[in-house]
């Protein structure tokens, strides 16, 4: 059974979580809504039109920055209890500052996990509804690719011609087994284009001992044909970069489409543990904002916690973001890259723990 104090701690809590949320999400909608009218300056689409994007974006910036609000927000619920000698009250009924801590973390592990089920989901989803609306208005969207168990597949809308393109594999710049489907303007077909190896390390991409055939002339051979398209090895890479659209069961189909095709999987692989560790994240930056809070002096203000908090989101997140970046170019193992700042951070909040009864 859940105690009355238990009870309170949890609704204070939660309170100060939500509140702090709705702060940033504010924050997000005011912020964001320049860059979407700006997006939006130079075509016809109505005033909605970039508000509604911008609604549709926010919750997937929430999420990334989830792990900042539950620092702060532990930090005003502190600040509440700090303010009403509450702490002195729990002390007296024998909570001591390390079985705060221990439910405090408890509150926050839940709540991460409910993050990750629910509201990941929910703002993949409307991610994925973001990006596909605005690509309706973007000035490049004469072409599209997909990567399922057929390969990758590219729409390309260049010179008045339409190429569909099928890869069996895709290795570094190279495009391995390739068909390409040429149409002209009105959807007539032109010529199919076959080829084992194509280097598409730029726009024109090189491909050698190329097949043609075209409808009445006999198929022939080409040994170097150049071939112009709107993609690059790197622009295709880019493309399924931003994996904040899937939700968690299309992450992994998408991560078994990928390893078919030879595709590198390193991305998927951190966003996936980014997911399982995020629990794990907040709870830790719960436990370091409480540690923070509960050596505060009575000669120092409460802003200079704020700001030694806001100070120490912004370094972790660096950290984080430095081991994810030598994560995705296989200087460290994927989960390596992930895990590593969650054990150091572990590290320090340890250490602070040690003497936490004493304050």
């Amino acid at each position: 059974m859940i105690k009355s104090y238990q009870k309170y701690i949890i609704k204070t809590y939660l309170k100060s979580f939500l509140y702090i949320t709705s702060i940033f999400f504010i924050l997000i909608l005011i912020l964001n809504v320049f860059e979407e009218v700006s997006f939006f300056k130079d075509t016809s689409a109505n005033l909605y039109v970039p508000l509604l994007l911008n609604f549709l974006n926010a919750p997937s910036i929430l999420y990334n920055i989830f792990p900042f609000i539950f620092l702060i927000s532990s930090q005003f619920f502190f600040f509440n209890l700090i303010e009403r000698n509450e702490l002195i009250i729990f002390k007296s009924i024998g909570l001591e500052n390390l079985k705060f801590i221990y439910f405090l973390s408890l509150i926050s592990f839940t709540v991460g996990i409910l993050i990750v089920l629910l509201f990941y989901n929910v703002s993949a989803k409307l991610k994925f509804a973001y990006l596909d609306l605005k690509n309706d208005y973007a000035s490049d969207n004469k072409y599209l690719a997909v990567i399922n168990e057929n390969g990758l597949w590219i729409r390309d809308v260049i010179n008045d011609n339409i190429n569909i393109i099928n890869a069996d594999r895709i290795e570094a710049n190279l495009l391995k087994n390739v068909t390409i489907t040429q149409f002209d303007k009105d959807f007539n077909l032109d010529r199919y284009i076959y080829s084992k190896v194509i280097n598409a390390e730029n726009n024109i991409w090189f491909i050698k001992d190329a097949k043609i055939s075209k409808s009445g002339i006999r198929s022939y051979n080409e040994n170097d044909l150049f071939f112009e398209t709107n993609f690059s090895s790197e622009k295709i890479n880019n493309l399924f970069s931003n994996l904040e659209s899937f939700p968690l069961w299309s992450l992994y189909k998408l991560k078994k489409d990928y390893s078919e095709i030879g595709y590198s999987t390193s991305s998927i692989d951190i966003h996936l543990q980014k997911l399982y560790s995020f629990p794990i994240y907040v709870t830790i930056m719960t436990i370091l904002s409480a540690i923070i809070m509960l050596n505060i002096k009575q000669n120092k203000p409460k802003v200079f916690y704020l700001l030694l908090g806001i100070l120490l989101s912004v370094f972790i997140f660096y950290i984080n973001h430095f081991a994810n970046i030598l994560g995705e170019s296989n200087k460290l193992p994927v989960n390596l890259s992930i895990w590593l700042p969650h054990i150091l951070l572990s590290f320090i909040i340890g250490i602070g723990l040690v003497r936490i009864n004493e304050k």
